[in-house]
């Protein structure tokens, strides 16, 4: 197999090549493509050098799978030409999260959507990962009716950019233009993740909106978030308030919890045992902690929710959507 890793000199880049080697994920061949300003440098990676290549040039190449992680616009322009010379696209951007014809996959969730005819495959929004992992053993006994949701997310998720605008603000140092943020974000909140759109909410608040429901299959299930970026390294937070469509027994969704996949419950108030995003640092797997009855509505629970968005939230799950089309036989 010939796999592709599109974005590779990017934060996700990097964490899905960590990610791929952990797992020991097969291939033939492997082939790195980045922006033009880093083509023909050599990456050292698992002891030997590979030369960063143009997406023209490993498109000649026919490979079989290829993991984006460049931006929508460069998804936009080349995941239709490999999928289209029959190489399985797994895109980590906004692009195609919404198109009807591709799927929107978190494995844990709804991994019967990978088909041998969907040749782009979208990764969802790191906060949705997170949160519908979580949601998806309640959603399938008790149904979720309505969702409010707060995020508390690392600026790490914004890229590069943000990353020179923390560390410049952390060491006292002139911020780099362009900023990622018009506010600081050393020792501060800022209530946007993405631009603003017309309802007022933002991009990254309507994905949380938009993405569930498709992931969930429920289009009807009701939806609001609030957004946050905080001053974290790794890992994105969430609290969520869930009503479901009956009643249930605050144990039974501890013992459903325990029991899914990629879930990992840390929930003992006495002991203060709790996740946060630092125990979720550099793990695959979603956290969630918190657990107890609303007391102001019917048929309500609060979660907190952490995962590592580098991971989990992206390059982990881009990983896992590559094994299933191995395990499934639609690659080999």
């Amino acid at each position: 197999m010939h796999l592709v890793i599109v974005g590779v000199t990017g934060l996700v880049g990097q964490k899905l090549l960590e990610v791929l080697e952990e797992v020991n994920f097969p291939y033939d061949r492997i082939s790195f493509v980045a922006s033009e300003a880093s083509v023909g440098k050599l990456l050292l990676w698992k002891g030997q050098e590979h030369r960063v290549e143009r997406a023209a040039e490993v498109l000649q190449q026919k490979p079989d799978v290829a993991i984006f992680s460049a931006g929508a616009a460069t998804s936009l322009e080349w995941a239709p030409q490999f999928a289209g010379r029959g190489c399985y696209v797994i895109d980590n951007s906004s692009a195609w999260r919404m198109d009807p014809a591709c799927p929107l996959v978190v494995p844990e969730v709804n991994s019967g959507e990978v088909r041998g005819n969907s040749y782009i495959i979208a990764n969802p929004n790191c906060s949705t990962i997170q949160m519908v992992v979580a949601l998806h053993p309640i959603h399938k006994v008790y149904g979720i009716s309505r969702l409010v949701i707060s995020t508390y997310q690392s600026f790490t998720g914004t890229g590069m950019k943000a990353v020179r605008q923390y560390e410049a603000e952390r060491d006292g140092n002139t911020v780099p233009e362009p900023r990622a943020y018009v506010h600081p974000i050393f020792e501060n909140c800022i209530p946007q993740c993405d631009v603003f759109m017309e309802n007022g909410y933002t991009k990254e608040e309507m994905k949380l909106v938009n993405e569930t429901q498709k992931i969930l299959g429920d289009p009807a299930m009701r939806i609001t978030a609030t957004a946050v970026r905080v001053p974290v390294h790794g890992g994105h937070s969430e609290s969520i308030n869930a009503e479901l469509k009956s009643d249930f027994d605050i144990e039974d969704i501890r013992s459903l919890l325990k029991a899914a996949p990629g879930v990992v419950v840390l929930d003992d108030p006495s002991t203060a045992t709790y996740p946060t995003p630092l125990q979720s640092q550099n793990r695959n797997e979603v956290f969630v902690g918190r657990i107890r009855r609303d007391p102001s509505t019917e048929r309500a629970i609060n979660l907190w929710v952490t995962a590592d968005n580098l991971r989990k939230g992206a390059a982990t799950n881009a990983v896992q959507i590559a094994q299933l089309l191995l395990t499934r036989g639609l690659v080999r």
